[in-house]
């Protein structure tokens, strides 16, 4: 995005950003993960894992030296911004130059904003959780610790989520769902988990009616480690993760995601792309998924799928185009009202394919 910056607009529940390729979809998804990173003291590895500085800034670090952000926070209630800018520094990373935030923009209350150590490496915010502010900060430092993005796209035979896993690393399904086989069994394990795993299972049947069930087990050669197994209906045979398709093994990895226990899913749930390899209908039940997960989370969802586009209503979706111009992204949210007329005879996609809405090649 160019040095003007744009406001992208966010629902409470689901919203879908679509666009062509190249309009700048990606950036909006790596923008929170690096979110996400921030508040666990990572930025340092989100930035080499990311080919460095200069492959992040626009352009390079010769023509865009920093990238800034302002967030706005509202519960209905109370109302606080974050914000902060990462300045390009010596060894091709990035640094806090500016890093400030305000507890209480609510009317009638005299704003203060706290300005944070500057020059860091890493985000001061989460210290604040031990000053005299935390109370008010806490929840929001929350959100944005728990900002989480997924994207389940490898699954090729080496993919790490068709390799064993470490059983105890379950705490929260990785980005890759390379744990996935550990997640399940201790959302099967813990108590009251039982019913969401069931769920899971139901989920995955439709889409896939052979399946059974998972066969999760430690490792009988190492008790640490566990295989993704399962069965057939009808049959004791036991299946490898090896033995089940790219885009079936994607449905089980979205089906953990956002069917898993309220209180250990992320506050912030970012998807790219999650329809990819999947059949028309298990994209229509992927879409009631994700509505039933938004119910307890904010769920950011990129995606190039028509069909998937259909299973939103217009004012849940944010246009992604590039001016070529001023080469910049800029976000255009739909609305009910805009498209009233013309959803009498179309649907979301087709205005889209249409170019009606925007949003095209």
């Amino acid at each position: 995005m160019s040095g003007d910056g744009q406001t992208l607009p966010l629902n409470d529940d689901v919203t879908v950003l679509i666009g062509a390729n190249g309009a700048g979809k990606s950036n909006i998804v790596f923008f929170f993960q690096l979110l996400g990173k921030a508040m666990n003291g990572a930025v340092q590895t989100y930035i080499a894992e990311n080919g460095f500085a200069d492959s992040l800034l626009y352009y390079g670090s010769k023509n865009t030296n920093s990238i800034s952000a302002l967030l706005h926070f509202s519960n209905g209630e109370c109302h606080q911004e974050y914000k902060f800018k990462l300045t390009f520094a010596a060894g091709d990373t990035l640094i806090f130059s500016e890093e400030m935030v305000c507890p209480d923009l609510t009317d009638g209350v005299q704003p203060t904003m706290i300005s944070l150590d500057a020059g860091k490496r890493e985000s001061q915010l989460p210290e604040l959780t031990n000053s005299v502010y935390a109370d008010k900060l806490k929840p929001m430092i929350s959100l944005l610790k728990r900002c989480r993005y997924f994207q389940f796209h490898d699954t090729t035979k080496e993919a790490a989520i068709r390799r064993k896993g470490y059983i105890a690393d379950s705490k929260s399904l990785h980005s890759n769902a390379s744990n996935l086989a550990a997640f399940l069994y201790a959302i099967k394990h813990q108590q009251g988990g039982e019913p969401y795993y069931k769920r899971i299972v139901r989920y995955i049947q439709q889409v896939m009616p052979q399946f059974e069930d998972f066969i999760l087990e430690p490792s009988v050669t190492d008790e640490n480690y566990i295989s993704l197994d399962w069965r057939e209906k009808g049959s004791d045979y036991i299946f490898s993760v090896n033995q089940v398709s790219d885009g079936t093994l994607r449905f089980m990895a979205l089906t953990t995601l956002l069917l898993q226990p309220p209180k250990s899913m992320p506050s912030i749930i970012v998807i790219d792309e999650p329809e990819l390899g999947l059949h028309p209908k298990a994209i229509s039940i992927l879409a009631g998924m994700i509505k039933k997960a938004s119910a307890n989370v904010q769920i950011i969802i990129a995606t190039q799928s028509p069909r998937l586009l259909d299973e939103f209503s217009a004012d849940k979706v944010v246009i992604i185009e590039r001016d070529e111009q001023r080469k910049t992204t800029m976000f255009r949210q739909l609305s009910k009202e805009m498209l009233e007329s013309w959803e009498e005879e179309y649907t979301t996609s087709e205005l889209w394919d249409k170019n009606v809405i925007g949003g095209r090649p």
